[in-house]
C-alpha cells in the first residue's frame, strides 16, 4: 500500500516537473547598452585586424564616425568613436582606428582610451 502512495505521488508529481522550466541564466547586454566597466571589458578582447563587423559585434554602434584620407588616392583611416560614462559619472572614450588596403576592407589599426 506505501508502495502505491508513492507512485501515485510521483506520478501526479511528474507532469508538473516536465513543464518546469529551467533556471534562466543572465540574459546577455546589447553591446548599446555597455556601462563603462562593461565597456572596458568588451574593449579587452579588440585585437589588430578585426574587421568592422567584429568591432560592432564587441561594441555596438559608434558613437561617431570620421574618415581622415591621407591624400594622394589612398584609403586613409576610419575613426569610430564610443562613449560611456563610469560610475562616478566620469566619461570613458574609446578611440578605435581602422585602415583598409581595399575599398570596404576595414580592419582594426589601433585603438585609444581618452577622458580616462
Amino acid at each position: 500500500m506505501k508502495r502505491l502512495l508513492t507512485l501515485l505521488f510521483l506520478a501526479a508529481l511528474f507532469p508538473s516537473l516536465a513543464c518546469a522550466a529551467p533556471a534562466a541564466t543572465e540574459p546577455s547586454r546589447s553591446p548599446e547598452n555597455l556601462n563603462l566597466g562593461q565597456a572596458e571589458r568588451q574593449a579587452a578582447d579588440l585585437k589588430q585586424g578585426m574587421s568592422t563587423e567584429d568591432v560592432q559585434t564587441l561594441l555596438g554602434k559608434p558613437r561617431r564616425t570620421a574618415l581622415k584620407s591621407s591624400g594622394s588616392g589612398a584609403q586613409g583611416t576610419l575613426q569610430w568613436t564610443y562613449n560611456w560614462t563610469g560610475s562616478s559619472s566620469t566619461p570613458g572614450s574609446l578611440r578605435v582606428d581602422f585602415v583598409s588596403k581595399t575599398p570596404n576592407g576595414w580592419y582594426v589599426n589601433s585603438w585609444e582610451w581618452a577622458n580616462y
